[in-house]
């Protein structure tokens, strides 16, 4: 009986819980995909053979991550699970691939970021004032990140001059990946401030 109310208590807020809690939890969410960006920028000095692991390991725990916090929304919770779960997919083929094919690393972040753009952007459709615009930020950041992988371009250089000689696939995805999970916390953090003013999310 004792272990039965510690459950009812001690249980993660739904979405028929109060916005309060939600967002309390959303906002955890948001940190966390933070954290795991400093982590991914961390990536320059990592052993090249430890680089495609934990490319993959970073992008399955931000996916599960955005997962969680999707299952806590109202307005674009299937869209926003499943562009978590595109996020956690990407990481298992990233995690899987030897790390010695280019063409098949590059294509599976390309790919990742291509479609969820494009999830982030039908869910912008569907959602109001801030959350709208900080999805359609977060949407476009994936597709530029996506336009300048696909034209080959390549901010190694940058890397190489701050940090010295690094693998320039390892390099160029960490910042890659940095870049599109800060704004993606961002929008969780924003989520969450929303959902403490009262606003449904």
């Amino acid at each position: 009986m004792a272990f039965a109310k510690l459950l009812s208590v001690k249980r993660l807020p739904t979405t028929n819980t109060d916005l309060a809690g939600r967002a309390r939890a959303i906002a955890v969410a948001g940190w966390a995909i933070l954290v795991l960006s400093a982590g991914s920028a961390l990536l320059p000095w990592v052993h090249p053979s430890n680089g495609a692991l934990i490319i993959g390991s970073l992008l399955v725990l931000a996916g599960l991550t955005e997962i969680f916090a999707g299952t806590l929304r109202h307005e674009t919770r299937k869209l926003a699970m499943l562009a978590g779960a595109v996020t956690a997919f990407a990481g298992l083929l990233f995690a899987t691939e030897p790390g010695t094919h280019f063409l098949s690393t590059l294509t599976i972040i390309t790919g990742w970021l291509f479609v969820r753009s494009v999830i982030l952007f039908f869910a912008a459709r569907l959602e109001q004032g801030s959350v709208r615009r900080w999805t359609a930020y977060s949407a476009t950041m994936d597709l530029v990140l996506a336009l300048v992988l696909l034209v080959g371009l390549s901010i190694a250089t940058v890397v190489v001059t701050l940090f010295g000689a690094t693998p320039p696939l390892i390099a160029s995805f960490a910042w890659f990946l940095a870049l599109s999970f800060v704004v993606n916390g961002l929008l969780l953090l924003e989520i969450a401030s929303c959902a403490r003013q009262d606003e449904d999310v």
